[in-house]
C-alpha cells in the first residue's frame, strides 16, 4: 500500500473533531450495558480501594483514570465530562471497576412525586 493510500484509510477511523471513532467501541470490548451496577447521571462514584497487581488484569488505563479521579465523590456526569468519553461506555467501565469491588456507587434519592407536593401544599394552606 502506498502512504497516500494508508493515509486515507486511517484517516476513514478519524474524526477530526470527535477523535478516533472505535475508541469508546474498543475500551468497553463492544459491551454496551455494564456487567454489574446501575449508572445514573447523577450515581456518586467513590473509590473505595486502589488498582492491585491482580486487578490489571482486562483493565485499561480508562479504569485506571477512573479509580483515580473517584478518590473524591464524583458523579457519573463528571466522570463523562472529565474524561471525554460517552457516558455509555463510563457506565460500562464502571460496572466492570463494581464488580472487582474498586468503587462504591450510590444512587440518589428518587424525585417526589407531585401528591406528596400537593400534601405539603394542603398542609401550609391549613396553617
Amino acid at each position: 500500500m502506498e502512504p497516500t493510500e494508508q493515509h486515507d484509510h486511517d484517516e476513514m477511523w478519524v474524526d477530526g473533531e470527535a477523535g478516533p471513532v472505535v475508541r469508546p467501541y474498543a475500551m468497553t470490548r463492544g459491551r454496551t450495558q455494564p456487567t454489574s451496577g446501575n449508572f445514573d447521571l447523577v450515581s456518586i462514584i467513590m473509590t473505595i480501594r486502589q488498582i492491585s497487581g491482580s486487578d490489571i488484569i482486562d483493565l485499561g488505563p480508562e479504569h485506571e483514570a477512573i479509580v483515580q479521579r473517584c478518590q473524591r465523590p464524583t458523579s457519573v456526569a463528571e466522570l463523562s465530562a472529565h474524561l471525554d468519553l460517552p457516558v455509555g461506555t463510563i457506565r460500562v467501565l464502571l460496572g466492570d471497576l463494581l464488580s472487582r469491588v474498586l468503587i462504591v456507587a450510590t444512587n440518589p434519592d428518587p424525585v417526589p412525586g407531585d401528591d406528596i407536593f400537593e400534601t405539603v401544599i394542603h398542609g401550609i394552606q391549613r396553617l
